[in-house]
C-alpha cells in the first residue's frame, strides 16, 4: 500500500471489431510506464450471449443505462494473458485486473496463474475481481448464475489460502502449491460492487485490500467509503486501510474532497493516445494533487 494518491489508466483489451493488431495496446502501456502512471487496468469477459441488455439493468447485476463498448461479436483480449505480456515490456508499473471474472476460473488453477504473474512481474500485481452481471458467462462454464457471489467468496478463500500457507488442507487431504506471490500475504484483491449490497461489504471485509466502487458509487463513492469503514471497524479488521479508486474528476477541488473521503486511487476518464497526451495526463494529475 502506498499513502501518495495514485493514477491508473484503463487499457483497451477489447475491440468492437478485429483491430488487425494489438500493438497499440502494449505501446499504450509502455507509454504510461514512461510518463510515471501507477498503474494499467484490463477488463474481462469470457463469452457473450445474444442480448447484452441486461447490462443496463441494475436489479440483474448491471448499471442503469449502462451500454457495453462492444456488441456479442466483440474481440476481448483474456485479461491474465494480456498483463503476462506487459509484465515483459515495462518494470515498474503495476498489472491490474478491473474487474476479472474471477469464479469462471477453477480457483487452484486462477491462484497458480495469479502467483506465477505476481513472481515473473517482480509483485506488480493488483487482482480486481468482481460477479459480473451477463448469466451466459456462468452458464457457458457450466456454473449457476444465482450463487455467482458464493462461488466468487469460495475462489478468493482459496486463492488467499493457497498464497499464505504452506499446506493447505482439502476434502481429498493436503496439497502443495509453490511459488507464493512476492507481495507478502498474497496479491491485493480489489473487490468490486455496491456499498449498499451486504454481500460486497462482507466480501470487501473478509478479503479486501481494495476497493472498486460501482454503479451509484461510482458517481461518488465517499458515502460508499464511509460504509466500509464502519464495517471494518465492527469486524475489528487490524487494517482498516482500504485503497479505492474512482474516475479523476476535472476540477481539483473535487479531486481532494475524494482524497478527503478516502480514495487512494484516481482512473482516468480517457486512455491517451500517445506519449504527448500520457505525458499531459501525468502532469495534470500531478498538478491536482500538489
Amino acid at each position: 500500500m502506498t499513502s501518495d494518491p495514485q493514477l491508473s489508466v484503463l487499457l483497451r483489451n477489447f475491440s468492437a471489431e478485429d483491430p488487425g493488431s494489438w500493438e497499440s495496446l502494449l505501446a499504450t502501456a509502455e507509454a504510461a510506464e514512461r510518463a510515471g502512471v501507477d498503474r494499467v487496468v484490463v477488463s474481462d469477459h469470457v463469452v457473450f450471449g445474444e442480448s447484452l441488455a441486461d447490462y443496463g439493468h441494475p436489479e440483474k447485476g448491471g448499471i442503469l443505462g449502462g451500454r457495453q463498448p462492444t456488441g456479442p461479436e466483440g474481440h476481448w483480449l483474456e485479461p491474465l494473458t494480456v498483463l503476462s505480456v506487459l509484465a515483459g515490456r515495462t518494470s515498474r508499473v503495476r498489472l491490474a485486473t478491473g474487474i476479472l471474472l474471477a469464479a469462471l476460473r477453477r480457483p487452484v488453477v486462477l491462484a497458480k496463474t495469479v502467483a506465477t504473474l505476481d513472481v515473473l512481474s517482480g509483485g506488480r500485481v493488483d487482482l480486481g475481481v468482481g460477479v459480473g452481471w451477463q448469466r451466459a458467462e456462468y452458464s457457458a462454464a457450466g456454473l449457476p448464475f444465482a450463487t455467482r457471489g458464493s462461488l466468487l467468496d469460495d475462489s478468493l478463500d482459496l486463492c488467499q489460502r493457497l498464497w499464505r500457507e504452506g499446506v493447505v488442507e482439502l476434502t481429498d487431504g493436503p496439497v502443495h502449491q509453490m511459488p507464493k506471490p512476492l507481495q507478502v500475504g498474497g496479491v491485493p484483491l480489489w473487490i468490486s460492487g455496491r456499498s449498499t449490497n451486504r454481500h460486497v461489504v462482507e466480501r470487501v471485509v473478509r478479503f479486501g485490500a481494495g476497493w472498486i466502487p460501482w454503479a451509484e458509487d461510482a458517481a461518488d463513492p465517499a458515502p460508499g467509503i464511509a460504509r466500509l469503514s464502519e464495517a471494518l471497524a465492527r469486524a475489528g479488521r487490524a487494517d482498516r486501510s482500504l485503497q479505492v479508486t474512482a474516475a479523476l474528476p476535472v476540477e481539483p477541488a473535487e479531486v481532494q474532497r475524494l482524497l478527503e473521503a478516502g480514495v487512494t486511487d484516481f482512473r482516468a476518464r480517457r486512455t491517451p493516445a500517445s506519449q504527448v497526451e500520457m505525458d499531459e495526463l501525468v502532469g495534470e494529475f500531478r498538478a491536482q494533487i500538489a
